[in-house]
């Protein structure tokens, strides 16, 4: 094992007093008893992850339990929510930062094998990351979802608090009457209700084979989180026992299968930045074009919060991720888990128990899955969630109103600025051009709260999970790098067509040439982590394939 180079050689005599100076037994150092990392990202800032100390204790008494000597350090977290607006330009660079964060550890410490205690949005993606970086042993738990508050037959959440907002901008509701709300929206711990970012990432870690099986849509609430922890702790001792290393698991078949459910059930349009990055790390090729071909042979079975009204506990009732794998099992490609079983035997014992929440393919919301990519002259590529898009905004042409800050776009909603029909265009929002690609809830959900139904936003930068409607992100390239969403002014008429995959200006090559000799970005203050970050993204896009 890895850990023996310090448990018997002289030269490391003064490491193993250091160790037993942190709490180690002589007994710890047995070459039989495996050094297993404990990354616990709990802070009492994300409510997600306020119970992951009670987890990680859980986790470190199965290691025990099964032989291994547990050891744990902090790892950092960003809530989304409460950064968004603020300061938001730091979330998605922190998913390195957390990558790197065990990379020093776990090598720096000589450990064995390691578990990741975690829960949203970029914690997650940056632990199987590192997972599939460094390709020792490992096994995530992920801290599960939170239970919406039910009042009068009505779920409440926090993430309704963002169109909330809108309505009061948009004169829909009084401010007065918004601050009420505020008591019914605090649900306690848990990852956001509904299929936002941090659910949708759980999802991907229990189908890709990293998580125990039904961790995803256990509430974070339930005593069985506890269990899953506790048995988290034995199974990566198991592991490390059997060398069953991350990239033996998530492998071009447990990715496939992975983006395969996010489609069927309706995730984020962040899993298509995530994923293609754990898969590098793994070495294994993932683009955009795989998301779209995915959903074009996978029909939509879920309607989940924001693109429904059943919340991630509804899911757990129907049968959790087992019960939708089962709906897709003849479409799914064997891969192993760390469970010691493959994803196909998971498959086939799962049953639904809720024909509403997990529909079967014969009864699907709709015919395609989550994510639709868009190209055109303004985009090499884009996302959007077209199961959150209503039928008759499928295709939309408007003209372009643009805005340099969602600052800018909420005062022009407050001034009844924004007419029924309009594209907005938010350029320079992209991973070099933001810098650190922010996400746009908050404009998003301010066009739905004031009544909008007829306007469509598309932008350089990303959304929240809690995003619905005809908003397009993702463009690339990005205005910064030359991207022709840089080229756009206000009235140019801009098309979108989801179901014919386009997303295009009514511009003239040469005339959107002429513009972007002459655009400019916005000036913004920088931190130094930005600005090492804008240099990482100049001239590649936001999944870093260089610029075409």
């Amino acid at each position: 094992m890895r850990s023996d180079i310090l448990k018997e050689d002289i030269e490391t005599l003064p490491h193993r007093a250091l160790l037993m100076s942190a709490g180690l037994k002589s007994e710890d150092f047995a070459l039989d008893k495996p050094f297993i990392g404990v990354a616990n990202s709990y802070n009492n800032i994300i409510p997600g992850h306020i119970l992951l100390n009670e987890l990680t204790q859980e986790v470190k008494r199965g290691i025990r339990d099964a032989g291994g000597v547990p050891l744990e350090w902090g790892v950092p977290g960003v809530c989304d929510g409460v950064a968004m607006f603020v300061e938001m330009r730091l979330s998605l660079p922190s998913r390195e930062h957390i990558a790197d964060n065990i990379e020093i550890m776990t090598l720096s410490h000589s450990l064995d094998g390691w578990v990741g205690v975690t829960n949203c949005d970029k914690i997650t993606p940056g632990m199987l990351m590192a997972a599939g970086r460094l390709d020792i042993p490992a096994i995530m738990i992920t801290g599960g979802p939170m239970k919406a508050n039910v009042i009068e037959g009505q779920k409440h959440h926090p993430i309704e608090g963002f169109g909330i907002v809108g309505q009061v901008k948009g004169g829909v509701m009084a401010e007065e009457e918004a601050r009420k709300m505020l008591p019914v929206m605090a649900c306690g711990a848990g990852s956001c209700v509904g299929l936002f970012t941090a659910n949708t990432m759980a999802v991907a870690t229990e189908v890709l084979g990293m998580s125990l099986t039904n961790c995803a849509t256990t509430l974070a609430i339930d005593p069985e989180k506890n269990k899953q922890a506790y048995e988290t702790g034995k199974r990566i001792v198991a592991l490390v026992k059997a060398d069953v290393k991350p990239r033996d698991i998530m492998t071009k078949n447990a990715f496939e299968n992975a983006i395969r459910v996010d489609m069927a059930m309706g995730g984020s349009t962040n899993a298509v930045l995530h994923i293609p990055a754990i898969a590098k790390e793994a070495g294994v090729e993932v683009n955009v074009d795989m998301f779209d071909a995915v959903a074009r042979e996978t029909p939509n079975l879920c309607k989940i919060i924001p693109a429904g009204t059943d919340e991630m506990a509804d899911v757990d009732r129907a049968g959790g991720i087992p019960a939708v794998l089962n709906r897709l099992k003849d479409l799914l490609k064997d891969a192993q888990t760390v469970n010691g079983r493959s994803i196909l035997a998971i498959a086939e014992e799962g049953k639904a128990r809720d024909d509403d929440v997990i529909r079967t393919r014969a009864t699907a919301h709709f015919s395609e899955g989550g994510i639709a990519v868009l190209k055109g002259n303004i985009a090499h590529s884009s996302v959007i969630k077209q199961t959150a898009v209503g039928a008759d905004m499928m295709t939309h042409s408007g003209p372009a109103k643009v805005f340099y800050s969602e600052k800018d776009l909420l005062d022009a909603i407050e001034a009844k600025g924004i007419a029924e029909g309009d594209v907005i265009v938010l350029p320079y929002q992209g991973p070099a051009g933001a810098p650190g690609m922010p996400e746009m809830l908050t404009p998003t959900d301010a066009i739905m709260g004031a009544g909008y139904k007829k306007v469509a936003l598309i932008t350089d930068g990303r959304f929240s999970g809690g995003t619905s409607g005809p908003c397009v992100g993702h463009v690339e390239m990005e205005a910064y790098n030359g991207g022709a969403i840089g080229a756009i002014k206000d009235g140019d008429i801009v098309e979108i067509d989801i179901p014919n995959r386009t997303l295009n200006v009514r511009l003239s090559d040469a005339e959107i040439e002429a513009r972007l000799k002459i655009a400019k970005a916005p000036a913004r203050k920088l931190t130094p982590l930005l600005v090492s970050y804008r240099e990482k993204f100049k001239g590649v896009n936001c999944y870093g394939e260089e610029k075409n």
